[in-house]
């Protein structure tokens, strides 16, 4: 079975979207332009363009014309050499590999059991679970934040809402009822995490705040939080009780990265989670994309 990894490669420090690399390995074979891009059903100008601002951005040529035919430069074969080597580091197993977030993958890890499918999930960071579907491991990239799939031109499916809210230890919390009560608290931030929602409404409506302290992990935020004095921090209501003063400011999805697209279960996962899936998720206590029915 062929594996096809639809994730970023980093060339010279600069990363390049799958759609680049796969657009080199049509041509490649077809040695022709528009037959590559009818492959790739795109027109043959998003194709050409394609080329041209990756070229522009590498500092050098990606193909050779030589009378009717397309050629990959000696660069562009070196590229395309790195990139299948990736792809074959892909590992065929029967399980779904998941790795991701810490809020969507405690979701998913909720519902495994009633999932018609064996799935393995590895919690991490957004950004430390990405560098592992760049290696070619998952099966599916993880999102508690859709911010990486949008920096690296990634397909992403939602698969449900989450907001944040303030969680502290402070008996008088109830009394921050807008903005203005936020002035000038103390948060713990967590690397990597859907909290930019809440600080970047708090910058845009000039409210000051400070930041003392950034930790790893939701979890570790709570702990601290919990055990100290006028700390507070924003959590994902799905997981953690607490005020809903930014609860429409920082709705968002949580969403999964197909990063391998040949694999027959991964396909039917993503029918599954946008179909019957969505009760499952209800029932965790995420909003879900889709609206599901409860059959009589």
């Amino acid at each position: 079975m062929k594996f096809k990894p639809q994730i970023s490669m980093e060339i010279n420090q600069k990363g390049y979207s799958y759609k680049l690399l796969d657009s080199l390995e049509k041509i490649s074979k077809t040695l022709s332009q528009r037959r590559a891009a009818k492959e790739l059903k795109i027109s043959h100008s998003v194709l050409n363009r394609r080329i041209k601002n990756s070229e522009k951005k590498l500092g050098f040529e990606l193909i050779k014309v030589i009378g009717s035919k397309s050629y990959l430069t000696t660069e562009a074969i070196q590229i395309l050499e790195q990139y299948q080597k990736y792809k074959g580091s892909v590992a065929e197993n029967d399980k779904i590999a998941i790795a991701g977030g810490h809020i969507i993958t405690g979701l998913l890890d909720s519902i495994s059991d009633e999932l018609p499918f064996e799935i393995d999930v590895y919690s991490s960071s957004d950004i430390n679970a990405y560098k592992l579907a760049k290696k070619g491991f998952v099966d599916f990239l993880a999102l508690d934040d859709p911010q990486i799939a949008f920096l690296n031109d990634l397909d992403f499916t939602p698969i449900a809402y989450d907001y944040l809210v303030l969680v502290s230890n402070d008996v008088s919390k109830e009394r921050i009822a807008n903005l203005k009560d936020l002035n000038d608290l103390n948060f713990i931030s967590v690397n990597g995490s859907s909290q930019r929602f809440a600080w970047n409404t708090l910058h845009e409506n000039n409210v000051s705040f400070n930041i003392i302290q950034e930790v790893k992990s939701e979890l570790d935020a709570f702990k601290i939080v919990k055990n100290s004095q006028n700390l507070y921090t924003f959590l994902n209501a799905s997981y953690f009780k607490g005020n809903n003063v930014l609860k429409d400011e920082t709705k968002h999805v949580i969403s999964l990265v197909q990063t391998n697209t040949s694999k027959k279960e991964t396909n039917e996962f993503i029918e599954y989670i946008l179909g019957k899936g969505q009760k499952l998720i209800a029932n965790q206590g995420f909003t879900p994309i889709k609206p599901w029915k409860i059959s009589k």
